[in-house]
């Protein structure tokens, strides 16, 4: 019996050291469709923080739509950092919690965002409904899928891309033809989704729609993923820039003690080695040896900014996503 008891306490003092925890955890609050990015990711830093400190560091991930994801930090979720995709979802951290500095999009190279990408359609074997560019979005037996643009920054970006193709086609100055046009684009979506994964889960999953709009990044995932003879990716000829912008919510990783390797972590992902990671993932990126590694896999777009479609990100938000702005009066029957 007392040969058990003290195998029995060896096995237990074994196990405490194999579930010990790491000198430190940070919570990365993300969009939803990064779960696998930062999967892949996290590991890769994880090394390069205890070769560089010689202390362990453990990443947990919360993922949702972006403002969800904001909400959710502001009504006191402790995340370390944020890697969103939407200038706004971050800045918001600041003007209503003081949460991030003031200057945080000074704090790292692009206006603190690594990598971007633009808005893309899958479509299914053969490409049935011949989708080729926005326009044929808004013809009468297209259905589309996209998440809501009340929830989701990834929908933003396509509502945005949708308006500045109106802009080009028809011009600025014919308010009635862009309507027009986006008015029937948006009645032609079968489902909004709250976010992207969801409205992945909606076509591929479900089955629902005949084109799924979302970031380049993820059509080219979900095309390796779930089949290269079953999907196809279109990327319009002109589109919008989506770029992903990061920030350490200071005042959460100063309480936690959290602040240098929250810093590093971001920091980190400007370096070759994650640069070619999210390469890998189809994200366009900043390295230069690294995009004339990947650039086979990223065609040229005409890549439109919000600042040239909407004036910038604080103006779209009140003239197209506020209660009672453009999208709500597009979308009255």
């Amino acid at each position: 019996m007392k040969f058990i008891k003290s195998a029995l306490a060896s096995l237990l003092a074994v196990g405490s050291l194999n579930v010990s925890a790491a000198d430190q955890t940070i919570l990365n609050s993300s969009y939803d469709i990064a779960r696998e990015l930062f999967a892949s990711y996290n590991p890769v830093f994880e090394k390069h923080w205890q070769q560089k400190t010689g202390q362990t560091v453990e990443i947990k991930q919360s993922h949702g739509g972006s403002s969800a994801q904001a909400r959710s930090i502001l009504q006191g979720l402790a995340a370390d950092v944020v890697t969103f995709n939407q200038v706004t979802d971050v800045q918001v951290l600041y003007d209503r919690g003081k949460l991030i500095d003031a200057n945080w999009q000074e704090k790292l190279p692009n206006a603190s965002s690594p990598y971007y990408s633009t808005t893309a359609f899958l479509v299914r074997k053969g490409n049935p409904k011949n989708i080729q560019d926005w326009g044929d979005l808004a013809k009468a037996d297209v259905a589309s899928v996209f998440p809501n643009p009340k929830t989701s920054g990834n929908a933003r970006y396509t509502y945005l891309a949708a308006v500045g193709y109106a802009q080009k086609t028809f011009g600025k100055e014919n308010q009635a033809e862009q309507d027009q046009f986006l008015k029937q684009f948006l009645a032609n979506v079968a489902v909004f989704d709250t976010g992207g994964r969801g409205a992945t889960t909606s076509f591929v999953e479900r089955g629902i729609g005949d084109v799924l709009i979302t970031f380049e990044s993820e059509v080219n995932n979900i095309r390796q993923q779930y089949g290269v003879d079953e999907y196809q990716v279109v990327v319009p000829k002109t589109s919008i820039l989506a770029e992903f912008p990061v920030a350490v919510v200071e005042k959460n990783a100063k309480r936690k003690g959290t602040l240098e390797v929250a810093n590093e972590y971001l920091a980190y992902l400007y370096s070759e080695e994650a640069q070619r990671l999210l390469a890998g993932f189809n994200y366009r990126v900043h390295d230069e040896k690294v995009n004339a590694e990947f650039a086979d896999r990223f065609p040229e777009v005409e890549l439109l900014t919000v600042e040239s479609i909407a004036g910038g990100w604080e103006n779209a938000m009140k003239l197209h996503f506020a209660n009672g702005a453009k999208l709500d009066q597009l979308q009255r029957r």
